[in-house]
């Protein structure tokens, strides 16, 4: 109906005039004071005619419309057609070179940061290196600074990536403690220092997912429940089948700002109040979550601790 409305205003001054003209005819007729049938037997006619013309062109409209909606361009009917086909692979044209130009630079970005990531990533590992040959509470400290250094380094390519066409998934089974563990340790010394209390268990559970980016998800939750909380613990759970949770007895989030945790770049309370915070972390979590058809979200209230909650039940997940 609304197809027909478009066309009926595309046509309006065409009908207009048609009606116009067979009014002139007719008042004519009438003017000369000849019998009715001699005026309504050619505007029947004529009607008739109009209207099989009118359905014709109608269905050539309607082809056309979908000729365009198939990013087909029609051949066009009119030299002004052919000016409007003309601009418009102009424009084309233009957008590809820009969409070239774009994907070029964001190639040579990703490029470059990914070899400025792996050469600092060298001096981390030296110092890693030297630091695990000292157990004290200092080179414990230094360890936990180099483990967010570390951090951010994958965050910045994390974020770059995110985006990509190219990013290396590899969705299939894996064992979701295999995948915990390693990040439970590499945030040992932060756990020592802060004298935390880790409560877990293996969870046994199969996952459908990319062990990669997963990791980065629970070693983010994970970095957070320590860097936001003084003393207690940090509990990591199933919830129930697929539901897994990092729980901690932290500060908490205020109420105003748990909506927008995992808003990019948004920091809130806790942000302002702590310098180093870059709003960027859960934002990258909720967006791999989402990519990999998982599910993330929060529970918390100021004072009373956080509950980040993954939910890793098999959604939209196909294993090649």
């Amino acid at each position: 109906m609304k197809l027909f409305a478009s066309y009926l205003k595309y046509r309006a001054k065409l009908i207009a005039a048609c009606l116009v003209v067979g009014g002139i005819f007719a008042s004519s007729y009438l003017l000369f004071e000849m019998p009715v049938i001699a005026v309504l037997y050619p505007l029947i006619l004529t009607l008739i005619a109009g209207i099989i013309a009118m359905v014709i062109d109608f269905i050539l409209f309607v082809r056309r419309h979908e000729n365009i909606l198939s990013e087909e361009l029609p051949e066009p009917a009119n030299k002004l057609e052919e000016d409007y086909q003309l601009i418009i692979e102009k424009l084309n044209e233009e957008a590809r070179f820009a969409e070239k130009h774009s994907s070029e630079k964001y190639n040579d970005m990703i490029e470059y940061y990914t070899v400025w990531a792996h050469q600092i990533k060298t001096p981390i590992a030296a110092m890693r290196l030297s630091l695990q040959s000292e157990d004290s509470e200092k080179a414990r400290r230094l360890m936990g600074e180099l483990n967010r250094i570390e951090s951010y380094v994958e965050m910045v390519l994390t974020f770059l990536r995110l985006d990509s066409q190219s990013t290396d998934y590899l969705i299939k089974e894996y064992d979701l403690d295999a995948i915990i563990k390693p990040a439970i340790r590499k945030f040992s010394s932060d756990f020592i220092n802060k004298k935390l209390k880790l409560v877990y268990e293996p969870v046994d559970y199969k996952v459908i997912t990319d062990s990669k980016w997963l990791s980065f998800i629970i070693e983010q939750i994970i970095s957070n429940a320590v860097k936001y909380t003084q003393e207690g613990s940090v509990r990591i759970y199933m919830d129930e089948p697929g539901i897994l949770c990092i729980e901690d007895t932290g500060i908490g989030i205020v109420k105003e700002d748990l909506p927008r945790i995992f808003d990019n770049g948004y920091t809130g309370f806790n942000g302002r109040e702590d310098k180093r915070a870059s709003g960027i972390g859960l934002y990258l979590c909720r967006r791999i979550s989402n990519n990999l058809g998982h599910k993330m979200n929060a529970e918390s209230e100021a004072g009373s601790g956080t509950r980040m909650i993954l939910d890793l039940r098999e959604k939209k997940i196909f294993v090649e």
